[in-house]
Formats: C-alpha cells, sequence, structure tokens
C-alpha cells in the first residue's frame, strides 16, 4: 500500500513538473503578433534604424563607418574581423569609397557591402 502510494505521488510530482517546463518554454517565446502595413505611399523608419518601403519589406539603414562599432561593422555580411579591424584603425573617410582606393577592403568586398554602408562628417561647430 506505501509502495503504491509513493509511486502515485511521484508521478504526479513528475506531472507537475513537466507541465510548469512546458509553460516556462512557452513564457519565453511568446507569440508575436505582425505589425501593421505601413500606407502604401510612405516609407517609415522602425525604432532600431530601420526602415519599411511602400511593400512593407524591412530594409536597414546604411551603418555609418566613420562612427560604428565593432559589433555593428559585424553585422554586415563579408567583413570579418580583420576588415574590421582595419577600417577603425585608418579612420576617418571622407567617403565611402575610401575604402575601395585606400586599399582597406579588396574590390570584391566593397562591391558586396558599398549599398550598407556610409560615411558620414562630424558636424562643424
Amino acid at each position: 500500500m506505501k509502495r503504491h502510494f509513493a509511486d502515485t505521488v511521484l508521478t504526479l510530482v513528475a506531472l507537475l513538473l513537466s507541465a510548469t517546463l512546458s509553460f516556462a518554454a512557452d513564457a519565453k517565446n511568446p507569440v508575436v503578433k505582425p505589425a501593421a502595413k505601413p500606407a502604401a505611399d510612405s516609407a517609415t523608419t522602425g525604432a532600431k534604424g530601420t526602415a519599411t518601403d511602400a511593400k512593407g519589406v524591412a530594409k536597414k539603414e546604411p551603418v555609418d563607418i566613420n562612427s560604428a562599432s565593432d559589433a555593428e561593422l559585424n553585422a554586415i555580411p563579408g567583413l570579418g574581423d580583420s576588415y574590421i579591424a582595419k577600417i577603425v584603425v585608418n579612420r576617418p573617410y571622407a567617403n565611402k569609397t575610401q575604402l575601395e582606393s585606400r586599399k582597406i577592403i579588396p574590390d570584391a568586398v566593397y562591391e558586396k557591402i558599398k549599398d550598407q554602408i556610409i560615411a558620414k562628417q562630424p558636424k562643424k561647430k
């Protein structure tokens, strides 16, 4: 009788733990509702620097090679750690084409990333 009672209690505890874990897993990955589509004739900018075009497709804002952190530069496909280090060491740039003309990165890499970067200039006082 005691053995049967112990088995029942252990089974109930196991069920409660598994149910708790399944609810905890759902809480970590909440369901995200899709955002409303923007008006068809205008582009909008999101909080994280992304813009959406008239079709609602997200576009990333260009990364400023004069002020971007290593992590921001690393987010650009095609730039590895060695290219990022060269970009940072050789700052500032008058324009983004200097990455190519000053031989900071190879021409093929520049062609892949040129639409994803910009070289902003500091504001004059």
